[in-house]
């Protein structure tokens, strides 16, 4: 469990009393927004009435009221003696409140509807997809020269669980030329970022384990995450609109990640494993400056943590912003990269960075969910990874533009969202003026659009008044797509109603 500090508590908080309304309820409302946005964790133990009141300079008579209406409502939870912990309501069919626990996933219902793993019905404009068509010609040229090598690997058997060595090459001379050393020794070829990471928990953690994410978070990670057993620790990402960057106009990520709050769910909860994005973070776009890489490091060294970072959108650096692989602050440091993001999703080829050892390990784990992947896809891989600078320039204008695109559009049609600036990646992450994005997600395909909803990003229900939205379309769909938008807001707007009875997202993919 997670314990969140007075000084911390009060910080969070900031500028919560402005007279509006009787200062309990004042405070009791920033709390519970604070839980909603994910910038209090879930099953996090509060600060204790006495000393939350001597932090903000309150009688404790206020507080104890706070903590009351929050327990009210659904927000926190306590045993006899014990600090207070925050969690999620949600309403049950008879109308009562219930904790949150793993909520169920999201069932199939209705026209414009999709399974994971399917593409949206066709006329529908994919939000849910943060990824890019291939960059043509350049994975033509190199599937043309792999086609002309595969010859002289037919007389072997095709197998090989660590991956085919002129890319193991070509991958580690990447990570040497950024300032990681690397051999192909430290190097496992895997089937894309995803199926790396499940290697990595299945090789790693045990079920009731404990793995550190930060809160928002990629998807795809929280399911591997649960599906492996695992235990969740969210640590709240201060990187979000509306969650206080002061004086940065929001285009500054050097108070994105909450380095107080890591240090102390790391040192608190000793987790086996943790899961960063600390390039161009998965959903809202920043960067982790060297200076807190090379904290996060020595954090997790010290609570015996293996360090995971996923560095899928590294190359993805739109605003030429310079930082050192995290590889490069210790060789305990576990990495994963791909081509999914940079190239094309449907190349299926990522990797592993990790000591020698650990590399070993993961190809004995590995052996359980394959025994390595397809022979010409790595070839052509090799070739992609060598010549890696070709595609990028051309990529990089064509998602600048699309990103001015749609921070100008949101602006002028959506004012009222507050848009986190991405200084990388493929999306930015929005706050809605009201918890409506799994309701937004649910109409969206009435108007020609499918969403993937904030509480996919988040643990327990988090991030209902959030959403992603990707930049990878060209301008002229990203103004069809904004209008869009704008029109199920304006339905949301119009009937209420809606916001209580549309409950559960569709099931869709999300990458």
């Amino acid at each position: 469990m997670t314990s969140l500090g007075a000084p911390a508590l009060a910080r969070l908080l900031g500028t919560w009393n402005v007279g509006a309304s009787p200062a309990y309820r004042e405070l009791a409302d920033v709390v519970r927004l604070l839980v909603l946005d994910g910038r209090v964790a879930l099953d996090a133990a509060l600060p204790s009435e006495r000393a939350l009141s001597e932090s903000l300079g309150v009688s404790r008579t206020t507080v104890t009221a706070a903590y009351g209406i929050l327990r009210e409502q659904g927000f926190l939870t306590s045993g006899q003696g014990s600090r207070s912990r925050t969690r999620i309501p949600r309403t049950t069919p008879a109308g009562t409140t219930a904790v949150a626990g793993p909520l169920p996933g999201p069932t199939l219902a209705g026209p414009g509807m999709a399974a994971p793993g399917l593409a949206a019905p066709e006329g529908l404009i994919d939000l849910a997809y943060a990824s890019l068509p291939a960059s043509g010609e350049v994975v033509h040229r190199a599937f043309a020269a792999a086609l002309t090598e595969l010859p002289a690997l037919l007389p072997g058997f095709g197998y090989d669980a660590i991956g085919l060595l002129p890319l193991r090459e070509a991958v580690a001379a990447r990570y040497t030329a950024a300032g990681a050393p690397t051999t192909a020794d430290q190097i496992l070829v895997t089937s894309g970022a995803q199926h790396a990471l499940n290697v990595i928990l299945r090789a790693l953690v045990g079920r009731q384990d404990r793995v550190l994410v930060e809160h928002p978070s990629y998807p795809n990670a929280l399911d591997a995450v649960r599906a492996a057993g695992c235990r969740a620790v969210p640590v709240a990402f201060r990187g979000t609109p509306g969650a206080g960057l002061p004086g940065t106009g929001g285009r500054s990520a050097a108070s994105a990640w909450d380095m107080q709050a890591l240090q102390a769910a790391l040192m608190q909860q000793r987790p086996k494993l943790a899961y960063m994005v600390p390039d161009f973070h998965n959903p809202t776009g920043h960067v982790m400056p060297d200076l807190q890489r090379s904290r996060l490091v020595s954090a997790a060294a010290a609570a015996g943590t293996t360090l995971v970072v996923d560095e899928t959108l590294r190359e993805l650096n739109l605003d030429g912003v310079g930082t050192t692989p995290v590889a490069a602050f210790s060789p305990a440091v576990v990495s994963i990269g791909s081509l999914s993001k940079s190239h094309w999703g449907g190349l299926r080829t990522g990797w592993i960075r990790a000591s020698g050892d650990l590399i070993q390990r993961f190809a004995a784990a590995r052996t359980s969910l394959d025994l390595g992947g397809p022979v010409m896809e790595q070839l052509a891989a090799a070739h992609l990874v060598r010549a890696l600078d070709e595609p990028l320039p051309a990529r990089l204008t064509a998602l600048r533009d699309n990103r001015a695109a749609l921070l100008d559009l949101l602006a002028g049609h959506l004012p009222e969202w507050t848009v986190a600036y991405p200084s990388g990646g493929l999306s930015a992450w929005c706050r809605l003026p009201s918890p409506t994005s799994t309701a937004l997600t649910v109409i969206a395909p009435d108007f020609g659009i499918r969403l993937a909803a904030g509480p996919r990003f988040g643990i327990g229900g988090a991030f209902e008044r959030y959403l992603r939205v990707p930049f990878t379309l060209p301008p002229e769909k990203l103004e069809t797509a904004v209008l869009a938008l704008r029109s199920a807001q304006d339905r949301l707007d119009a009937a209420p109603q809606l916001r209580r009875t549309l409950k559960d997202a569709p099931a869709v993919a999300i990458a």
